[in-house]
């Protein structure tokens, strides 16, 4: 379940609480009149099944309670309540079906921001990545899938297509292709280094590398584990299973192909180079274009469900 605590202006109380009330799913609705001192008004909390929080949500939007008082929304791991659990069964479907569209849109703009932390990510993940591809080794291949932070503006960019935001799909692409670049650049220049040291040379990058020559040998599948990575990923954050992600990290190429593509640009190898950037291009479109069609399939059933989220008033 989800819980509500808000700040409401005292003249839009009554139309809260009657919303509230008439919201299928809902519990525990507590009134303190004058409580709030910052902005002024009335504290109002209440309980509600996610399979109900994003119409409660757009109708509290509709009394413009977030633009004059405030709405904080926090997912309740752990609760012993009848009446919580008359309220979950009350709600029609299942909670991991839910979307709080609300939720995701304020957890991809934090996940899709261009900042230092994001871009040492994806420069760290990239260097592990090249000694992979240089070492032929796969345990660090998968390691450095698992560091990137790549998925988070992916993630913020089929969340703006479908909900219209093209500040968010700005904000997301901007730290996406930033990201790479300055990640497959100073990867090149880690590349150039780990060469003036012997550790890494041309040899190793043109030898048969059996466990990770596919991060520059896009073919098929790789557009289908792409596709089927994008719809795991994009389920595990409007679900609230964010673990997935960790799955979705591991099985797709996209911070390998980058690695290899620095390497090979620092031993002047442009059929390598352009291959992994190939391979690059076409793990992040798959994964967008799936992330795209998921949340517009979620959002048509939640259309198809609308109807029976809203209930009459209680006896």
């Amino acid at each position: 379940m989800l819980h509500l605590r808000m700040i409401v202006p005292p003249d839009r109380t009554p139309a809260a609480v009657e919303l509230i009330e008439s919201t299928v799913g809902t519990t525990h609705l507590v009134v303190v009149p004058g409580a709030a001192l910052n902005p002024a008004g009335d504290v109002v909390m209440c309980d509600v099944a996610r399979e109900a929080g994003h119409e409660l949500l757009n109708g509290l939007r509709g009394l413009r309670i977030d633009q004059d008082g405030s709405i904080a929304v926090e997912d309740i791991d752990f609760s012993l309540s009848k009446r919580a659990e008359a309220a979950e069964e009350e709600a029609p479907g299942e909670p991991a079906d839910a979307v709080i569209w609300e939720q995701l849109a304020g957890a991809t703009h934090e996940e899709s921001t261009l900042s230092i932390t994001y871009s040492a990510f994806m420069i760290l993940a990239t260097m592990i990545a090249a000694c992979g591809v240089v070492l032929d080794n796969a345990i660090l291949i998968v390691g450095a899938m698992a560091v990137g932070p790549e998925f988070g503006p992916l993630a913020g960019v089929c969340t703006a297509v479908v909900q219209r935001a093209p500040k968010l799909a700005a904000r997301s692409l901007i730290a996406l292709l930033v990201g790479f670049a300055v990640a497959i650049v100073a990867t090149t220049v880690f590349s150039l280094g780990m060469d003036a040291l012997d550790l890494f040379s041309r040899e190793q990058l043109e030898a048969d590398r059996p466990n990770t020559s596919f991060v520059w040998k896009p073919d098929p599948f790789s557009f289908v584990v792409a596709l089927l990575a994008g719809v795991a990923g994009t389920l595990s954050l409007t679900s609230a299973k964010s673990g997935a992600l960790v799955g979705v990290a591991i099985s797709v190429t996209t911070i390998p192909a980058g690695a290899n593509a620095a390497v090979a640009l620092s031993y002047g190898d442009l059929s390598q180079m352009w291959g992994s950037i190939e391979q690059l291009l076409l793990n992040l479109f798959g994964i967008m274009l799936a992330g795209v069609l998921t949340l517009y399939g979620q959002k048509l059933l939640w259309r198809t469900q609308r109807g029976r989220w809203r209930r009459a008033p209680k006896a």
